[in-house]
């Protein structure tokens, strides 16, 4: 039986935000100040992506990497951009198809390059990281059917490629999260084999009122209310929410679904519904670890600070470390 690191009575807010991120808090409050944006979302998508672009880990800090290219592939409402990583010219290599984060509203090829980067290095994995068609021009289902339609292709053409298509994950951040999590549930229904989920503090539900949402509502970094808006961009419909392919959560079945590692952060509203859906997971047999990493906020994984934080370094090496035993 798997293993779940959950503080079993956690009680509100265990300790404070690390001394580092408050500095990162503080530096994001200003620049919203400077652009005039009191929240992320209250002007609008333009507004919220350009923010979200100025937060792209400059070209000096991304490693290096043996090869990178673009492809496009067809998808159902057209091509799809794909940033293909790969280690090393060894063949048959495992493969990670990475979903980015951004309430399926926000974010591309560029905001996950740095980590795609890292995973495919450090985990010693090819990396296909997909450019999925963002809300709201594009509502749902239209990123989770962009997602699948990649991991498709992938496993056919993962030999062409030096791929092993009998060794492939998915993985993502928040809303890249929730998107590989329906990847997975959706590939079993298709008979399409993965060894692996590796989700980091993932969107599962659509429930505002969790303790997490309302602790966290406010002040750091991921809001409650840009939670809803971003809920409201991709699924306007209320009662399309519940589809186990838009909220895992409320799926009514998650036995046969491959093994997976979820992150999640102390002060994330997201924090309660990541946990929830590892529990749920193992109430139905599967293999499934959860870590948090108290002092973080939402988006820690990816972030780049002025000095070392161990929470962030020990999240980037305990994702590689459950990549690497997934892929063996």
């Amino acid at each position: 039986m798997a293993v779940i690191y959950i503080p079993i009575h956690y009680q509100g807010k265990m300790g404070r935000v690390h001394p580092v991120i408050e500095r990162v808090l503080t530096a994001r409050d200003q620049e919203m100040s400077r652009r005039g944006l009191g929240d992320l979302h209250s002007q609008g998508v333009e507004a919220a992506r350009a923010l979200s672009a100025d937060g792209v880990a400059p070209l000096e800090k991304r490693p290096p990497i043996h090869r990178v290219e673009e492809r496009r592939i067809a998808g159902p409402g057209g091509d799809i951009p794909l940033r293909l990583y790969w280690p090393n010219d060894d063949k048959e290599l495992p493969l990670l198809m990475w979903f980015h984060g951004g309430g399926w509203v926000l974010g591309g090829l560029e905001n996950s390059d740095l980590h795609c980067r890292q995973l495919a290095n450090q985990a010693g994995c090819c990396v296909v990281s997909v450019d999925y068609r963002l809300a709201p021009e594009t509502p749902y289902p239209g990123a989770i059917d962009d997602c699948m339609a990649a991991t498709v292709w992938a496993r056919k053409a993962a030999a062409e490629l030096g791929m092993d298509p009998g060794r492939i994950a998915v993985g993502g951040d928040s809303a890249g999260g929730n998107l590989a999590a329906c990847v997975a549930y959706r590939a079993r229904a298709a008979g399409l084999p993965l060894v692996f989920q590796l989700l980091v503090y993932p969107i599962t539900d659509a429930d505002f009122s969790r303790p997490s949402y309302l602790d966290n509502a406010e002040g750091f970094l991921l809001t409650r209310s840009a939670m809803q808006w971003f809920w409201d961009c991709y699924v306007p419909d209320p009662a399309k929410r519940t589809a186990a392919d838009a909220a895992p959560l409320r799926a009514a079945d998650l036995t046969g679904l491959p093994p997976a590692f979820i992150l999640t952060a102390e002060f994330d509203p997201l924090r309660d519904e990541g946990e929830a859906y590892g529990a749920a997971l193992q109430e139905a047999g599967v293999e499934v670890v959860i870590r948090r990493y108290d002092g973080m906020v939402h988006a820690f994984f990816n972030m780049i600070t002025d000095e070392p934080v161990a929470q962030i370094d020990a999240a980037a090496q305990d994702a590689v470390e459950a990549l690497r035993k997934a892929f063996l």
